[in-house]
């Protein structure tokens, strides 16, 4: 019911907005979701940095929520959100940080859009288009209650791109759609954390420095800045600078890993380090290759990632250097040359996919074309440490995936009813791989993190569930019973259950579907006809036949 403030100054509420645009555009369904790609994209209002400007909403996105917070503020804006969704909140010492609605608290100060500039016609600059000057756009807005409402209702939001913010609200207020996206240095296992800021804009940078110091490290309960370095080397900064930033995190992260500790490096983004590298190549006169980067560029990417691994150090110890790097290539083009150079070197690939980002599938890391060449490495650790079965669970799971990305192309055509009931199970089965297993929510306590003997445990009782049922599908049960099977809601729920409860209740799990199973498969010999009784009649028909035989042959 939030309404969204339009860029031409009217305002309309979010679910009357998916309405009417929904058949504006191609329309994405996944179960619970609906996402609309706009053909002409939907001028609305968006903060960037400090002003109020003119951005464009490219998709309408419509879910389900089990829960909404009502936030309302002491100059009566009210809006209704997820738990999830972010708000622009002022600190004490005037810094803007973002902070999910259900962690809000009535004592917080929210970033307001002052009402005379929104009455203005704002230009995609953030000036106002009558030439009035706007030096403030936003005023404080102190909480004044927050409800949260426990019940299953539809959400709507809106994509949109580089600000990933929309205003609205009764009186607007500002509404970020973005994820946090520092689970990996949260979560990893490692002693030190280096983290290369090479050419990002400064507000992620500053995002990082606000947040680092208030996530705990969930190993040691101190600080997460504790074990951190930042280098900080922005797109405003010197093109020397951010050449020379990703060498010295890697200098940096070797003088650690030489005290016996394993170190994680993280480089975001090596794109804008490759493209410090042509400007200064372009800068010296040197012969330019493809797309204009250095001819040396392969070289240089390598002596950066081959720097990277476990070494042996006096004194019996060892300590690791991990690099993650990012590259955020333009336009999303695999082909261009750092990452087709990065490929060549890298040994692990997580390819992030803009499709499962607008379908709010987070982590949005696209599973048939990511991969890593240290499977065979690492299998060998989970067969010794989590269940020896662990290799042939993740075939066993790839095939399926696959099975339903080659099954889509055809429903794409035919639809789903046209398949055949094994087809049907397999893609009800993938969907459960997909949404129960793959994805996780980086705000949710219990799933923001999840240990490999859950991870391998969620899995088997997935794959069990898909098994177990093409065998039923096989002996008559129908598609549309196994769809309806009560265990499906325990096994979407299962990764939100604590670590001290997991053993006990993921077994309950796994045992109610077999009782299910079984109840499917006698009720299914209650409804055919009795062996018995069609043995006795044919039986009968069978003497029948011999006697009418017998008294032909007597009359001959």
């Amino acid at each position: 019911e939030t309404p969204v403030l339009l860029a031409d100054g009217t305002k309309l509420p979010i679910e009357e907005l998916y309405e009417k645009y929904e058949s504006f555009g191609e329309k994405e369904i996944d179960e619970n979701e609906e996402l609309v790609r706009l053909d002409d994209p939907l001028k609305i209002l968006s903060m960037n940095d400090e002003k109020i400007v003119e951005k464009e909403a490219t998709c309408i996105y419509k879910g389900k929520t089990d829960s909404t917070v009502v936030v309302e503020t002491q100059s009566g804006r009210e809006a209704e959100l997820t738990p999830v969704h972010k708000l622009f909140v002022l600190t004490s010492t005037e810094e803007v940080i973002e902070k999910p609605a259900g962690e809000l608290q009535e004592e917080d100060t929210l970033l307001a859009p002052k009402d005379e500039v929104l009455k203005e016609k704002i230009n995609s600059e953030g000036n106002s288009t009558n030439k009035v000057e706007l030096e403030d756009h936003f005023l404080p807005d102190p909480v004044d209650s927050i409800e949260v409402k426990e019940e299953s209702k539809d959400v709507f939001d809106l994509t949109v791109p580089e600000t990933h913010n929309f205003v609205g609200g009764n009186s607007p207020m500002i509404l970020h759609n973005t994820v946090i996206q520092h689970q990996l240095a949260k979560w990893s296992d490692a002693d030190i954390v280096v983290y290369v800021g090479c050419g990002e804009r400064g507000n992620e940078m500053t995002e990082v420095l606000r947040d680092f110091p208030e996530l705990e490290d969930p190993w040691s309960g101190e600080p997460l800045m504790k074990r951190t370095v930042l280098i900080a080397n922005t797109s405003n900064m010197p093109v020397a600078a951010r050449e020379a930033s990703v060498f010295s995190g890697i200098t940096i992260a070797e003088y650690y890993r030489d005290m016996g500790y394993n170190v994680a490096l993280m480089a975001d983004s090596t794109s804008r380090w490759a493209e410090a590298l042509r400007e200064i190549s372009g800068r010296l006169e040197e012969m330019p290759g493809e797309e204009g980067f250095p001819a040396y560029l392969a070289s240089e990417l390598a002596s950066f990632y081959e720097r990277a691994g476990i070494c042996e150090l006096y004194g019996d110890r060892e300590g690791s250097v991990s690099v993650i790097g990012a590259v955020s290539p333009s336009g999303g083009d695999f082909s261009e040359p750092v990452t087709q150079n990065t490929l060549r070197i890298a040994q692990v690939f997580w390819a992030l996919d803009t499709e499962l980002k607008n379908r709010r599938h987070f982590p949005a890391i696209d599973w048939l074309t990511s991969y890593s060449l240290y499977l065979d490495q690492v299998g060998k650790w989970w067969d010794e440490n989590v269940n020896e079965n662990w290799q042939d669970l993740r075939r066993e799971t790839m095939r399926l995936l696959e099975k339903e990305s080659e099954l889509e192309e055809i429903v794409q055509l035919v639809g789903p009813d046209a398949l055949p009931p094994s087809d049907q199970f397999a893609l009800q089965a993938a969907r459960l791989v997909r949404e129960d297993f793959l994805q996780q929510n980086a705000f949710h306590d219990v799933d923001t993190f999840c240990s490999p003997e859950k991870q391998f445990r969620m899995l088997q009782i997935i794959m069990e569930f898909y098994e177990t049922g093409q065998r039923a599908l096989e002996e008559g049960v129908s598609v549309d019973s196994l769809s309806e099977m009560d265990v499906l809601e325990d096994i979407s729920r299962m990764s939100n259950i604590p670590s001290d409860e997991w053993e006990e209740k993921s077994s309950q799990v796994e045992m109610k579907m077999n009782e299910e199973f079984k109840d499917l498969e006698e009720s299914l010999e209650l409804s055919s006809p009795l062996e018995g009784e069609t043995g006795e009649e044919l039986d009968v028909e069978e003497e029948s036949k011999m006697d009418d035989e017998d008294i032909t042959a007597e009359d001959g």
